[in-house]
């Protein structure tokens, strides 16, 4: 097992864990106190509780290398188990933003307790540790499965916040906050989803990668002394990670022999642009002319 996917398995079930003791802890004293609030967020982390299951059983499978299905690895199934996240968030979401103006119009019934503030102290320490231990580990793994959990266990961290709201509104005798910060813990909900199912949608159409990194990309591929312009260039996510292709155009007399540890030597050094897992490099003998009527053709100084 690698370190890599050995530090994944193990920031996932972090995740699994700090769900389920949130989920106990928050659902009880809610179901207990009538707190919509607790109820909202109890049932958020349901949602944070599939979520982490789904990465840990499905984005493990990122780990994978190529076999003779999947020539080119596993990387996708990373993105496809985000997206499924973020579609269950939204889903999670607009539920509980129907039940908590449902309680709002109906009348709140909370009823104040101490316990109810211990509660959600265990809940913003509880996923506090977890965001960050996530954040830590994807520093090594760089996984958008693990991203998309941190940026859960961050939001969690704000519903829990806005939950706190409605307890203290019920402490002040103004049970209606309980029911309004329901809405806005579920709306939080509702934007978590779409943004993480957008992100991942992004790396499953094969977009391309922000032009920032395809500039470096580029000035790494031209920074080579025998690199005398550049055409055909593309760059595009296959999973989370880049693949790139493109032509050179380098001198024209060079031998075989040369060519190929040219090849070589460009496609180490793109290799070691961050998220490129895949090269592949085209040269082109100078003299041709090629490269003089490509939509992006480049030229080294």
């Amino acid at each position: 097992m690698t370190d890599r996917r050995r530090a994944f398995l193990r920031a996932s079930w972090v995740n699994v864990v700090s769900s389920l003791l949130k989920i106990v802890v928050e659902g009880a004293l809610g179901l207990a106190f009538g707190s919509i609030a607790l109820i909202a967020d109890a049932v958020h982390s349901v949602a944070d509780l599939l979520a982490s299951a789904v990465v840990l059983i499905w984005g493990r499978a990122s780990f994978a290398g190529a076999d003779d299905d999947h020539p080119h690895g596993h990387d996708r199934f990373e993105p496809l188990t985000a997206l499924f996240v973020g579609g269950v968030l939204v889903l999670l979401g607009l539920a509980l933003f129907r039940e908590s103006t449902l309680t709002f119009f109906e009348g709140a019934v909370a009823t104040y307790s101490v316990a109810l503030v211990g509660g959600l102290v265990f809940a913003l320490v509880d996923r506090g540790v977890c965001y960050w231990y996530t954040v830590q580990v994807n520093q090594q793994v760089d996984s958008p499965g693990l991203r998309a959990l941190a940026a859960d266990s961050k939001n969690d961290v704000w519903t829990t916040g806005a939950a706190m709201i409605g307890v203290f509104g019920m402490a002040a005798d103004f049970p209606v906050l309980d029911p309004v910060a329901g809405a806005f813990v579920s709306l939080l909900v509702v934007w978590q989803g779409i943004e993480v199912a957008r992100e991942n949608l992004t790396y499953l159409l094969d977009a391309a990668p922000p032009p920032a990194l395809q500039t470096e990309i580029r000035e790494t591929i031209l920074g080579h002394r025998r690199v005398h312009g550049l055409h055909d260039f593309r760059a595009f996510y296959t999973g989370h990670r880049v693949e790139v292709e493109f032509h050179a155009e380098v001198d024209g007399d060079m031998t075989l022999a040369d060519a190929h540890d040219l090849e070589t030597e460009l496609r180490c050094r793109v290799m070691a642009v961050r998220q490129v897992e895949d090269v592949h490099v085209h040269l082109d003998p100078a003299g041709l002319g090629e490269w003089v009527d490509a939509d992006e053709a480049t030229v080294s100084t």
